[in-house]
């Protein structure tokens, strides 16, 4: 066999170096490599005559599209997936943009997904002129809990005193970001009120001014954010997708400052059952990203979780770690914060002070998967495993 082989390509670079590898002329390079990435599309509700127009066209492309045998009918409507080169998407796209039915509205979706998945390296500009600069490595953030009644480390950095030396020990052990929540958000807490966090929260704030760390605070009340965003905080980290508080949004914009969206059953729809649960949650983070753009905040603030651990089964939980690289399709950077979580607990049945290798383990898939900060207790060993990681993943080479 000669060591013949099968070549992975993970994204347009790798692409191209296995291009540079063998020699290739780079004139060919606009022809090889739209035709060397390979990607399945789902599309979701379309109407049965446009699938049978989708496929049609793709099949005469030289791709492929799977639809309902109801299709046959052309009554009624159903997903559709496509497979495809990059190169016969782009072909589809100038057929579906001259075609009736909606057709020209789904050729953007699916050119809009396309960008999103080949989207490199960028930087978010941050308030008091810091910036974060995300695509190069993953990015680990510390998880500092100033309450008494978090489930894994409440009460053990309650004074202002111990929460700040901790949130200094974590940047010293390389966390990127210090993400600080007064208010636990575990399942049957009951959430402090407003004041109470502001209590919390504010006495942290004021030992850290002049501090060199990048602080997001972990709150969904406007009130709150804008406190400490004045008191020098740079990320707001909203568990409730800007539904729990009309509040937030507002100062949101008034202060630019980006905001993590996270995607919760949890506090808001409890108990709904998912229909398709990786497309389920894409859609409700798609709506947040589109009030928070319509409301006047940059699109290049904004990033998105998941939301693991909230309103999910372990099992479905399990399926967000494996199928992380499905939410680039939304062009924005992904938070995955898994750690120390029930979910993993009850995978290996092991209490909360004996998780770290199963948050390890989700911090490795996260960051094979797409993940672009990875939400940990452990600053330490997340940091090394995570560099170890980018190491074999983002290696030019």
């Amino acid at each position: 066999m000669a060591g013949n082989h099968v070549i992975l390509l993970r994204s347009q670079q790798e692409a191209r170096r296995a291009l540079e590898d063998i020699g290739v002329d780079p004139g060919a390079y606009p022809y090889l490599l739209p035709k060397a990435r390979f990607y399945c599309i789902k599309l979701k509700d379309i109407s049965y005559r446009a699938a049978n127009i989708i496929k049609q066209e793709m099949l005469s492309k030289g791709g492929e599209a799977a639809v309902s045998r109801q299709a046959i009918t052309c009554e009624g409507s159903g997903d559709i997936i496509l497979m495809g080169t990059l190169k016969q998407y782009r072909l589809l796209g100038r057929k579906l943009r001259i075609q009736p039915l909606g057709l020209k509205k789904v050729a953007g979706e699916i050119e809009r997904i396309l960008t999103a998945l080949e989207k490199g390296e960028q930087a978010i500009q941050l308030p008091h002129g810091k910036s974060l600069k995300l695509g190069e490595r993953t990015l680990i953030m510390g998880i500092l809990n100033v309450t008494p009644d978090s489930f894994s480390d409440g009460g053990r950095y309650l004074h202002p005193d111990q929460a700040a030396e901790r949130a200094k020990e974590m940047f010293a052990e390389g966390a990127d970001i210090i993400d600080i929540g007064a208010a636990s958000s575990r399942p049957d807490s009951l959430m402090a009120g407003e004041e109470e966090e502001l209590q919390r929260l504010l006495p942290v704030m004021d030992r850290l001014a002049g501090e060199d760390m990048i602080i997001s605070i972990d709150t969904f009340r406007g009130r709150v954010a804008r406190a400490c965003l004045e008191r020098g905080a740079h990320i707001i980290n909203d568990i409730g997708s800007l539904q729990l508080d009309s509040g937030l949004l507002p100062v949101l914009v008034e202060k630019e400052a980006p905001v993590i969206l996270m995607h919760n059953r949890m506090q808001l729809r409890r108990g709904e059952p998912y229909r398709d649960l990786i497309a389920d949650i894409l859609s409700e983070l798609e709506e947040a990203i589109g009030q928070a753009a319509g409301a006047g905040l940059a699109e290049d603030k904004i990033i998105i979780d998941p939301g693991v651990g909230f309103g999910k089964t372990p099992a479905e939980n399990r399926v967000l770690l494996k199928r992380l690289g499905d939410f680039r399709s939304l062009g924005k950077p992904i938070l995955l914060g898994a750690s120390r979580k029930s979910f993993i607990g009850q995978t290996l049945d092991l209490e909360v002070n004996e998780r770290l290798e199963g948050s390890l383990a989700a911090v490795a898939l996260g960051a094979v998967n797409g993940a672009d900060i990875v939400r940990v207790h452990d600053v330490k060993a997340s940091k090394r495993l995570a560099a170890m990681i980018d190491a074999v993943v983002k290696e030019d080479g």
